[in-house]
C-alpha cells in the first residue's frame, strides 16, 4: 500500500490532511522541506490526544493539561523561525461529546479517529521570534529577518 500524500499546495500556501494516529504539528517539518519563511494557519479535526497548556510567566513553563477524544473546532497559530530552526505557536480549541470546551496553547496533538485538516498561507517574509526577556516568552518580530 503506498503512503497518502499529506499535503498539497493551494494558490496560497498549502492544504494537509493528517490521518489517524498521526502527529498533528508536523508543521516545522514542513517549513523545512517546503522552505516556507513564515505563516499563518488554520485547521480543524479529530483529536485523539491533545495537550494544551496555559502558561505560568511567574515558574516561565506552561501548565500542561491533557484530554482523549476532542473534536477540534478551531486550530489557529503562525509558524515562524527561531536561531534558525521553526519554531510553530498554536492555539486550539475543542469540544468533547458533552459539547464542553477546553482550548490554550496547544502542546501536542495526536489525530483521533477521522483527520485533521489544515490550511498554511504563505506569507512574504522570513519573520523570526525572539525571546523577551522581561516576559520569558518568544514573541514573533514583524521586522523581516536578514
Amino acid at each position: 500500500m503506498t503512503e497518502q500524500k499529506r499535503y498539497i499546495p493551494t494558490p496560497d500556501g498549502f492544504l494537509m490532511v493528517l490521518r489517524q494516529g498521526g502527529d498533528a504539528c508536523p508543521l516545522g517539518t514542513l517549513m523545512v522541506d517546503e522552505d516556507i519563511p513564515s505563516a499563518m494557519l488554520s485547521g480543524f479535526g479529530f483529536a485523539g490526544q491533545i495537550t494544551f497548556g496555559f502558561v505560568d510567566f511567574e515558574a516561565r513553563e506552561y501548565k500542561p493539561k491533557s484530554y482523549e477524544n476532542l473534536e477540534v473546532s478551531n486550530l489557529t497559530g503562525s509558524l515562524a523561525w527561531k536561531d534558525g530552526k521553526p519554531l510553530p505557536h498554536l492555539h486550539a480549541t475543542a469540544g468533547s461529546a458533552s459539547v464542553e470546551a477546553v482550548g490554550g496553547h496547544l502542546l501536542a496533538l495526536e489525530v483521533g479517529r477521522g483527520s485533521m485538516e489544515l490550511h498554511v498561507m504563505i506569507l512574504r517574509d522570513r519573520l523570526e521570534r525572539t525571546t523577551d526577556a522581561s516576559i520569558g516568552a518568544n514573541i514573533l518580530q514583524l521586522e523581516p529577518a536578514g
